[in-house]
């Protein structure tokens, strides 16, 4: 059966579901209202969510801030993950992002997380320096990556 997903942008209803692709997903995750924040105080934030059937299976985040796009974070639910839907969110947000006038895009990536970086990749997305110590619970290191449009 071919699966429909669906994008559109994070509404304050779905952070209930976004909590639980958060816990799934990383070892330090946002709080739920951090992400009301987002939602609800940052002008130049902007977040899309992936979704199958009513269920949100995926989120991006994104600043807009002048010409230039910062990803803030990117996760989908671990049972749809390898089915390219990271792949399809992160298209959609680049479109989004150049729509909105962005001539760049930049993100922070574990060093250790060699799926992502892959999938950055496969839109451009290049090495273009270390962060030391970028992440709190073990303090690896970030590799920042960046793309022009």
């Amino acid at each position: 059966m071919e699966l429909t997903v669906t994008y559109r942008r994070m509404e304050i209803e779905d952070l209930d579901q976004i909590m639980v692709i958060e816990h799934e997903s990383f070892t330090v995750p946002w709080s739920k209202e951090a992400f009301f924040n987002e939602l609800t105080k940052n002008k130049h934030a902007l977040y899309t969510v992936a979704v199958v059937e009513e269920r949100v299976i995926g989120y991006c985040g994104v600043w807009l801030v002048l010409d230039e796009a910062h990803i803030t974070n990117i996760a989908i639910l671990p049972e749809y993950r390898g089915m390219k839907i990271g792949e399809s969110l992160m298209r959609n947000v680049i479109e989004t992002a150049i729509e909105y006038g962005a001539k760049m895009m930049t993100l922070e990536v574990r060093v250790s997380n060699h799926i992502g970086q892959s999938l950055y990749r496969k839109f451009g997305f290049q090495a273009g320096g270390l962060r030391k110590g970028y992440y709190s619970d073990n303090h690896e290191d970030a590799l920042v990556m960046w793309v022009n449009f």
